[in-house]
């Protein structure tokens, strides 16, 4: 490796630290806007999500630009090519983060319902699974990468029983249609960003040994 390139790709680690670091704490903030009922937080989120948009383009960029002036090759090409896809992972949870924010605000009177409780101890665990996402990440952890493969899978059957609920509860309570389907979308949200989650798992294992995880069950 060219010290141009080496320079060039430890200051992209840097930027790819700093971004996790960034997403991680938006939806942290997320997450306590539903534990705490903090509508101060939830507005925090979404105020932030333009910083994130940003950061994953400037990433982006700098990406093709390693690809454009140093052509790298083996482990360093896979490296850029897995920081493009990760990169594009953390701004989709960003997203889904400040999604969760404006569905909070738009809740009102209904926060103390049994399904509200359900659905902040999801958020706990999805928080819980993209902390150690990017633990493994940053570690080049296979092993634990594997193991949130596993997690997700609670997160997705969550989801299905949770939107059974809300449906019920929609055909008993319509006049309550509005707040419900805020409850449903965050649900919605939180399976996405455990899917985007997975989907940096998958690279890590990638990064690791090079084996392409998708779509093998």
């Amino acid at each position: 490796m060219s010290n141009h390139l080496l320079r060039d790709i430890q200051h992209l680690e840097k930027r790819m630290l700093y971004f996790c670091t960034l997403v991680e704490e938006n939806l942290t903030r997320a997450v306590e806007s539903l534990e705490k009922h903090d509508e101060e937080k939830a507005m925090m989120v979404i105020a932030q999500e333009k910083q994130i948009d940003n950061l994953e383009i400037e990433i982006e960029e700098e990406c093709l630009k390693i690809l454009a002036l140093h052509q790298p090759v083996a482990k360093d090409l896979r490296y850029i090519v897995a920081v493009l896809k990760i990169n594009n992972d953390l701004e989709r949870i960003g997203d889904m983060a400040a999604h969760i924010g404006e569905r909070f605000l738009s809740l009102g009177y209904c926060l103390e319902k049994s399904y509200f409780n359900k659905l902040t101890q999801c958020a706990r665990d999805v928080r819980r699974i993209l902390h150690n996402c990017l633990d493994a990440l940053i570690g080049l952890d296979k092993e634990l990468a594997q193991q949130i493969l596993l997690w997700d899978t609670d997160i997705d059957t969550f989801h299905e029983e949770f939107f059974n609920e809300i449906q019920q509860e929609i055909k008993e309570n319509p006049q309550d249609v509005h707040v419900l389907l805020n409850l449903l979308s965050i649900s919605k949200q939180l399976e996405r960003i455990s899917d985007h989650a997975t989907n940096i798992a998958e690279d890590v294992i990638y990064l690791v040994d090079g084996e392409i995880v998708r779509h093998s069950g």
